[in-house]
């Protein structure tokens, strides 16, 4: 009985994990989309560098609004938490004359 469930897709088993390797290798971007999006600024690595204003802004994303993780974001992504940074401070500076207390990286 199993063998026919298998051979009509229905056992599950095996099809079920070939369907899920195959989701999982495209969801990645494979290994050389991975290696231009850490040149262009994106990936784990830079992730490390970023101040703690970028990550307070990763885990806003993350926690209130709901965009998943963000541990491995893409360079576009990236240079938009940048921007938002960067507007943050400079409405920080106009408003108390002060720079704001958390460096720049």
């Amino acid at each position: 009985m199993d063998s026919i469930k298998n051979a009509m897709g229905m056992g599950g088993g095996e099809n079920k994990q070939q369907e899920g390797q195959a989701t999982q290798e495209e969801s990645s971007g494979g290994g050389f989309m991975d290696k231009i999006n850490t040149m262009a600024g994106g990936g784990k690595e830079s992730e490390k560098k970023e101040d703690y204003l970028d990550k307070g802004i990763d885990m806003f994303q993350e926690k209130v609004l709901g965009q998943g993780p963000q541990d491995n974001e893409s360079a576009i992504e990236q240079a938009k938490d940048e921007q938002m940074s960067d507007f943050i401070r400079g409405q920080y500076k106009s408003t108390t004359g002060k720079e704001f207390p958390v460096a720049d990286k």
